[in-house]
């Protein structure tokens, strides 16, 4: 945290805004256990600054013996098991009155207990961690990451060996370069009391069927018609190993986009609805960082009308923060990130936070929303379809209207073309009435497929 939130113009504007998740405000007669309380809870998230002399209703009381209250907060540090290695705490003089403030720095190394009780810092509110939250914070804490593990019972005979003959073309090692060592530096095996294994990473990446020993890798991706959830939709479960997932579900997301015209300068010039090098960021940054230990649940990609969103489970990991993380590097599963590297799929560098912003200002498009939820981790990105010409929905997602061979043609030629007129239309369907063809397209309208444009002779429609 900056130095500069210590200044008394930054901590009124802190108490100003009340208690928060990294801001905790107590009163000049918080006991010692509570100050500890408070410390343990911001050590166990992502940081923040423990006031001391300031309430919950955002009144500052200060305190009233300066020497005293610094002792308390010294104190108070030591309580949590392991305790707490903080600067001293500041005494800061804000409008008259005394605060003493201890910062709890981002990205502390341990997990840390107050009297046997876990604590962490959510929203507004100070609460015990659950039993699963605590695991996994033990385990990004640790030395031995969920990737490392080796699951019961798969053994060498689970790994694919044409994907990793595949991987070691792809390095270019000479053929006396051993395999097993190859894999064991990348963490994909691990030496154990039975011989060489494969660990979680390994069989993500290289497996033979990977959703054996982890049902929940995988990635589910929909495409809705609107910009809510509704039963006009698409889906499609993508299986198998981190790579295969990435590639098809950027296809997915490729075959289900709008795609129009734009005018840039006196060109015209086709655009698809989301920029695909934020897409490929987005969605493999998902797969690279996820927390694979959260069982029950999936990376899913939600495409809507006016927006995709990507979700994968598991919170910002380390010190990542919404604030930092632009800045900040920190891998969950550094075996998987530097695999998926050396596949070409991700810089090991960083997130690719800052390109993903970058290229949608470029396309003049609002920079991704970066979202934390109660157990993961959510990417919005917003479309352009409003501001391309003749940009429509696939035509499959209309499957359930029961639309006719002629109508289902006609939507075909519009996504070429981007319009239609009554004589193209009668041009595709020769054999058909022009009154059945106008009743066509009327109930295309009726269903909100296209819209009509103009009147008379000079009436033609496009994708609504």
């Amino acid at each position: 945290m900056s130095p500069n939130a210590l200044s008394p113009d930054k901590l009124l504007e802190t108490i100003q805004a009340g208690p928060g998740p990294k801001a905790i405000l107590l009163g000049a007669r918080a006991s010692v256990r509570k100050i500890a309380e408070a410390m343990a809870a911001l050590a166990n998230a992502h940081g923040g600054l423990v006031i001391l002399g300031a309430t919950n209703a955002r009144k500052i009381v200060g305190v009233s013996d300066a020497d005293v209250a610094r002792e308390l907060m010294t104190s108070a540090a030591l309580i949590p098991s392991p305790p707490l290695i903080l600067p001293l705490p500041a005494l800061v003089e804000v409008e008259g009155k005394t605060l003493c403030v201890s910062q709890i720095p981002a990205g502390l190394p341990h997990v840390y207990s107050v009297r046997g009780q876990y604590l962490v810092r959510s929203g507004r509110e100070t609460r015990p961690l659950m039993p699963h939250e605590l695991r996994t914070l033990l385990l990004n804490r640790s030395e031995a990451s969920f990737e490392a593990q080796t699951p019961r019972g798969a053994t060498l005979e689970a790994l694919d060996p044409d994907k990793i003959e595949a991987y070691r073309e792809l390095l270019k090692l000479p053929p006396e370069e051993d395999t097993h060592d190859l894999l064991l530096s990348r963490g994909c095996l691990a030496e154990t009391d039975k011989g060489l294994r494969p660990t979680i990473a390994g069989l993500l990446l290289f497996g033979k069927n990977p959703q054996r020993w982890l049902r929940s890798a995988e990635i589910t991706g929909v495409r809705y018609a609107g910009p809510t959830m509704s039963d006009d939709f698409i889906r499609e479960d993508i299986r198998g190993v981190l790579a295969e997932q990435i590639r098809q579900a950027e296809a997915f997301v490729n075959a289900n986009m709008r795609r129009g015209m734009r005018i840039r300068g006196l060109e015209r010039e086709e655009a698809p609805e989301y920029p695909l090098s934020v897409v490929r960021e987005a969605i493999v940054n998902a797969v690279a960082h996820r927390d694979y230990s959260i069982r029950g649940d999936n990376i899913r990609v939600l495409m809507f009308s006016d927006r995709m969103e990507v979700y994968s489970p598991g919170r910002l990991p380390g010190h990542v923060t919404l604030d930092n993380i632009v800045e900040e590097r920190y891998s969950r599963n550094e075996a998987i990130v530097q695999v998926l590297s050396e596949m070409g799929f991700i810089e090991r560098l960083g997130y690719g936070i800052d390109r993903m912003i970058r290229v949608c200002e470029e396309e003049g498009l609002p920079p991704p929303d970066f979202t934390e939820t109660s157990a993961g981790f959510k990417v919005t990105i917003h479309s352009q379809a409003a501001s391309l010409l003749g940009a429509g929905p696939p035509i499959n997602l209309y499957a359930h209207l029961q639309l006719n061979p002629r109508q289902e043609k006609a939507l075909a030629f519009l996504q070429k073309n981007r319009r239609i007129t009554n004589r193209e239309y009668q041009t595709l369907c020769p054999d058909a009435s022009p009154e059945t063809l106008r009743r066509d397209l009327a109930d295309m309208v009726d269903k909100g497929l296209i819209l009509k444009i103009g009147q008379k002779r000079a009436t033609f429609y496009i994708l609504k």
